[in-house]
């Protein structure tokens, strides 16, 4: 499977995610690249508004109406048999899962359907360390039984690799990172001014932003909580969908010194009209949105927590605060905020770090390499994991 494919090679790759948003915005290069070697490849999820952009990649798209993202028994029953039957009609060659249900429900249902080659991706334990010992058993017991079910298993950062390595087939698992396009993700200082034009931003003030969904878990307590301490000196902005399921949870957060947008499709732009880039996530497999800003020259505020540090280390290329704290978030940025040699030389190198390591085209190569090791049943030399880092937070 190197090259383009002829007819006898073509293989059928099918990937597995909960929603098309994760097909058309966390695999389209891997998507594509496999479209491009001359594969048949399928996305399976549940449909959605980004459907025509996973075809508009060569890519079939199959939907299952009855996965959710949320738990019940009863409904995921039913996603697993739906799930089953589709996996056996299409009779594919490679299914790749990603996500934590997906994930679960993927690798079982692909191991009972006779997939030859099942490959799991995990982006994030749905458990961190700081969860009750109950939620984290069930967490990892559930990761490691379905990963019996998988021939190969791949980890976007070494921490969660090393949670789950009890229960991984041995030689059968590796840290591989995460990448972004490298060649969208640039600054685009015509973007800057137009985005910035329309969303009312002044030249002369400091923007900062965070993007992604509307929730708790992203943060946006303590992101609030910092905007609301420091919106004399600066404008905050969170870029990003609404998420229905939160909605009542997140009443009591009093977010009026937050502009909220909806979700954007030229995130280059969007980047690039910030002047501090915030990710206060709780849990992080590896942050996309963070490399994303990392290769627009962004300063950041990260989580100092695992899929966070992976982005570079701290005080070099950005800066870590402590989880779940609006005063450590208001502190680094009140630094930040004030001194623009300090934004520089962290936009810099953090903008350096990124187009040197998160190429999304390594990652696809990882993968494709993966399906051939497995299908021939030979040993997968391991890429070596330059870019984990893990920096740690200042005092």
């Amino acid at each position: 499977m190197t090259g383009r494919t002829d007819e006898r090679a073509r293989w059928r790759i099918a990937h597995l995610t909960t929603a098309d948003i994760s097909l058309a915005l966390l695999l389209a290069t891997e998507l594509e690249e496999r479209v491009q070697e001359g594969h048949e490849v399928f996305g399976i999820s549940a449909p959605g508004p980004y459907v025509e952009r996973v075809k508009a990649l060569g890519v079939e798209h199959v939907p299952i109406r009855s996965l959710t993202r949320s738990w019940g028994l009863r409904q995921d029953l039913r996603a697993f048999v739906d799930l089953w039957r589709t996996l056996r009609s299409l009779d594919l060659d490679v299914l790749h899962t990603h996500n934590p249900k997906t994930g679960v429900m993927g690798r079982i249902t692909g191991r009972l359907a006779g997939v030859p080659v099942v490959v799991n991706t995990c982006h994030g334990l749905w458990a961190t360390p700081e969860d009750s010992l109950a939620k984290r058993a069930f967490v990892y017991g559930l990761e490691g039984l379905a990963a019996r079910f998988s021939d190969y298993e791949l980890f976007q950062n070494a921490q969660d690799e090393r949670t789950l390595r009890r229960f991984l087939k041995r030689g059968r698992h590796q840290v591989v990172g995460n990448g972004i396009d490298l060649d969208r993700f640039r600054f685009d200082r015509a973007g800057r001014a137009r985005l910035r034009a329309e969303w009312g931003i002044g030249d002369e003030e400091i923007l900062v932003g965070t993007v992604g969904r509307r929730v708790r878990e992203k943060g946006l307590a303590e992101y609030a909580a910092a905007a609301q301490a420091l919106d004399h000196r600066a404008r905050f902005i969170w870029v990003g969908p609404e998420d229905a399921t939160e909605g009542e949870a997140m009443a009591d957060i009093d977010t009026s010194s937050v502009q909220f947008m909806p979700e954007q499709t030229d995130m280059p732009a969007v980047y690039s009209a910030f002047d501090v880039f915030v990710l206060a996530s709780y849990r992080e497999g590896f942050s996309r949105a963070s490399m994303e800003a990392a290769a627009c020259g962004l300063p950041m505020v990260l989580s100092d927590i695992r899929g966070c540090r992976e982005i570079g280390v701290h005080a070099e290329h950005l800066l870590l605060v402590e989880p779940r704290s609006a005063i450590a978030l208001k502190s680094a940025l009140l630094g930040l905020i004030g001194g623009s040699e300090m934004r520089l030389r962290l936009g810099r190198a953090a903008a350096e770090r990124a187009h040197q390591l998160f190429d999304q085209r390594t990652i696809a190569d990882v993968s494709r390499r993966t399906y051939e090791a497995v299908r021939t049943g030979s040993r997968l030399s391991r890429r070596p994991l330059v870019a984990h880092v893990s920096g740690k937070a200042g005092p």
